[in-house]
């Protein structure tokens, strides 16, 4: 076991919420620029929180504890 807690990643706690369940959350990307070439229905679909796919999960867990 190591002797020192490691230092959680501050750009990724910025970025991601944990849930109460210990599911991570994120905003949608493609939402800071060029969208008057978007549609309505597309940049209200870029709004919703949805959550980080187990994948990402994995290497994000690490950085978050």
């Amino acid at each position: 076991m190591s002797k020192y807690k490691l230092k959680s990643s501050k750009s990724i706690l910025k970025r991601f919420k944990v849930t109460a369940n210990g599911k991570l959350l994120r905003h949608k990307a493609c939402r800071s620029h060029l969208l008057y070439k978007k549609t309505s229905q597309h940049k209200q679909k870029l709004r919703k929180v949805v959550q980080v796919k187990y994948v990402d999960f994995i290497s994000l867990q690490a950085k978050i504890i």
